[in-house]
């Protein structure tokens, strides 16, 4: 006996890819609490969004994808194609980015979830990029 299956629109792989990013840079952000020093050094004011301006581009930064859930629901097929190409290129570059320079003992969890997050964005991009045309 056979599950039933269909097929599943890009417009849902894209929104649910970049859903579990978001949850992989929750993780990340929430495991590296427990590397030694690091909520002394958030107490005591020695961590890398150290200023206002600092913390307000890191949160920019990090809204996209999560806007990004809803924007593949609800823009135009073309717009969400290429936005997700664009979004995807630079996400898969800033995550790699970040996943070289945390390289240590304690920080491997952050680099496993760098790769997993730049794979996640890598797929967007091949997602949209091989989105199908309309046969009308």
């Amino acid at each position: 006996m056979e599950l039933e299956d269909f097929k599943v629109p890009v417009r849902i792989k894209l929104s649910a890819l970049w859903t579990t990013v978001m949850f992989c840079y929750i993780y990340g952000d929430y495991f590296e609490l427990y590397v030694p020093q690091k909520v002394q050094g958030l107490l005591d004011g020695q961590h890398l969004l150290d200023s206002p301006l600092k913390l307000f581009l890191a949160t920019f930064i990090l809204s996209v994808p999560a806007l990004m859930i809803f924007l593949c629901l609800v823009l135009t097929p073309k717009m969400t194609k290429w936005l997700n190409i664009g979004v995807g290129i630079f996400f898969t570059i800033f995550t790699l980015l970040v996943g070289i320079s945390s390289i240590s003992e304690w920080m491997m969890f952050y680099v496993f979830l760098s790769v997993l997050e730049s794979v996640l964005t890598l797929i967007i991009i091949w997602q949209a990029w091989t989105w199908k045309k309309s046969k009308t």
